[in-house]
């Protein structure tokens, strides 16, 4: 019985990986071509301002759940009255957001005097609601291992959003519209969650009788507070850049840079959704065999560095091809802004894996300090260099150093913990900056397309060679 349970668990956890990978994919296709669609059908200004909108929506919402999620799940699964904790899980959640709208509206009026960003903030600050109240059906779920109808709903509320990109580009319509006509859509799918999203029945009545105790509450803020720290770091790393470029630069600028973060998050995804199946076999290798767990480390990071150096060399290469053709002529400046932030992808992947590594080693406080100097760090470098240059090549600068900061500190932890080796640290900066100034040199002779080609054949020949067949026999195997 007990083999069953386990094998059931194991069937339930592939299922619920397969369609978030699979809906995280064709989520991303269908908000890039909505992304896409507005960035053509818009001016400049418009377009601009529905970022910044985004990004002041996007800034409060990292905060507006309070990371209580896997209390919830946790509480969800050891308490016996299970509806009563949903109820006032839905009532507290509701209850904050409503809190965060007040704060999301606070600062577009702090942060902007522009009529139409001030407006869209209103408007689209009304998601931060929706927001928290789908991430309780969502937490439900979780804790069920249900998933399944959480990533279908949430590619079905994708599908919406492509299908207005269309309707956009045969009948034009006002920026104020779009948004209006965005949040009934975001209102549409709150509205599927509350009856089809969860097992359980929700019903008004028992929400409106729930009581929240604000001992209780005050003291779950309290424990889960890192939640909140480590959740909204990352939201605020990048998105503090179109705050500053908005502020400093032009709203034009703030275009270029957000078309350079959009290509930039879908290079991410892949190692992002990795990384979430590669974590849990790190710590059973970890438990079971050290050296066992060191070698598929070392195999995974080297696929790791191979890919941020891929997606480098492509968007370096094709680019000036891919932005113009996508975005159109006007975000033709766009390029160079992109090509600098795609340095960062040469760290960052690789990044992600040592930070798993760390909280497979239970370093997670170390991790979340590193992160916290990474985005100070980041926001120093940014101020002092806009105060003397006013260009989007300082923030894109600004994110490469702290990056790769960051990632020097992670390495200095491993190193000292011995899970791995001055060496291969040494190796893996001495490859990395090697073989990229080979291919720069190589992009002012060759035709991009052929260099991209032949450079990766040889490359991929020389690493199979090297790691298959020269470090089998001259390396043992626990060596990092």
């Amino acid at each position: 019985m007990l083999k069953g349970i386990v094998l059931k668990m194991r069937s339930n956890l592939l299922m619920n990986s397969f369609w978030g990978v699979l809906a995280n994919l064709t989520q991303n296709i269908f908000f890039s071509i909505f992304f896409v669609l507005i960035a053509r059908n818009y001016n400049e200004i418009d377009f601009s301002s529905y970022i910044l909108a985004n990004t002041v929506y996007g800034l409060v919402l990292a905060f507006s759940s309070l990371g209580l999620g896997q209390w919830f799940v946790r509480a969800l699964i050891d308490k016996e009255d299970k509806e009563a904790l949903i109820y006032q899980f839905f009532k507290l959640q509701c209850i904050i957001g409503i809190f965060f709208y007040g704060i999301n509206i606070a600062l577009a009026f702090i942060l902007y005097k522009d009529p139409l960003i001030r407006q869209l903030c209103v408007i689209i600050g009304l998601n931060i609601i929706f927001d928290n109240i789908i991430y309780v059906i969502k937490h439900i779920n979780i804790a069920q291992l249900d998933q399944k109808t959480t990533f279908l709903i949430q590619t079905i509320e994708s599908l919406f959003k492509f299908m207005l990109g269309c309707v956009i580009v045969i009948f034009p319509i006002s920026m104020i519209l779009l948004v209006l006509i965005i949040i009934l859509l975001r209102f549409l799918t709150l509205n599927i969650f509350l009856h089809i999203g969860t097992n359980y029945p929700l019903k008004l009545s028992n929400f409106i009788s729930a009581k929240i105790d604000f001992n209780t509450f005050k003291t779950i803020v309290i424990k889960n507070w890192p939640f909140i720290v480590i959740g909204s770091i990352s939201v605020l790393f990048w998105k503090m850049g179109n705050i500053l470029i908005s502020n400093f630069l032009n709203l034009s600028a703030v275009a270029h840079y957000e078309i350079s973060f959009k290509l930039f998050s879908i290079a991410e995804v892949i190692p992002v959704i990795v990384s979430a199946s590669i974590f849990p076999v790190l710590m059973k290798k970890l438990k079971e065999d050290k050296n066992e767990a060191m070698l598929y480390y070392k195999k995974i990071f080297l696929g790791y560095t191979l890919y941020g150096c891929l997606t480098f060399s492509f968007i370096y290469s094709f680019s000036d091809q891919i932005i113009p053709l996508l975005f159109g002529t006007k975000y033709i400046l766009t390029v160079n802004f992109c090509k600098e932030m795609f340095l960062t992808m040469l760290v960052f992947p690789t990044a992600i894996l040592q930070a798993n590594l760390m909280i497979a080693l239970h370093l997670e406080k170390v991790d979340m300090l590193l992160n916290i100097f990474s985005l100070i760090l980041n926001l120093c470098i940014s101020l002092l260099g806009l105060y003397f240059i006013k260009s989007i090549t300082v923030i894109n600068i600004s994110i490469l150093i702290s990056f790769t900061i960051f990632h020097i500190l992670q390495d200095y932890v491993l190193i000292k913990k011995r899970f791995i080796s001055l060496k291969s640290t040494i190796l893996f900066y001495v490859f990395i900056g090697v073989s990229m100034s080979i291919f720069y040199v190589g992009s002012k002779v060759w035709l991009p397309f052929l260099l991209f080609l032949f450079f990766w054949i040889i490359l991929l020949s020389a690493v199979y060679y090297y790691f298959f067949y020269y470090l089998k026999k001259n390396e043992p195997v626990s060596a990092i």
